[in-house]
């Protein structure tokens, strides 16, 4: 199990083996995507907390968790 995935298990959400590899898709994506390469930081919490978010909210499609979670900490 990678360290983003261990994240999403951990969470106090439940999900889904699939939701969960989804969700570290596009954990890694928004890294990426945001340049952060230190997966110890806060940002990094940040974003793991935003993608989680998310997906309590339904969202289960790697790009446009990536998409909606770099908007909202792009603001």
């Amino acid at each position: 199990m990678s360290h983003s995935q261990a994240v999403f298990s951990h969470s106090q959400a439940v999900f889904e083996p699939e939701a969960i590899t989804v969700m570290t898709t596009a954990f890694e994506e928004t890294l990426h995507t945001l340049g952060l390469v230190d997966h110890t930081g806060l940002a990094t919490e940040i974003v793991a907390k935003k993608i989680i978010e998310l997906a309590q909210q339904g969202e289960r499609d790697p790009i446009r968790l990536r998409d909606r979670a770099v908007q909202s900490l792009s603001v």
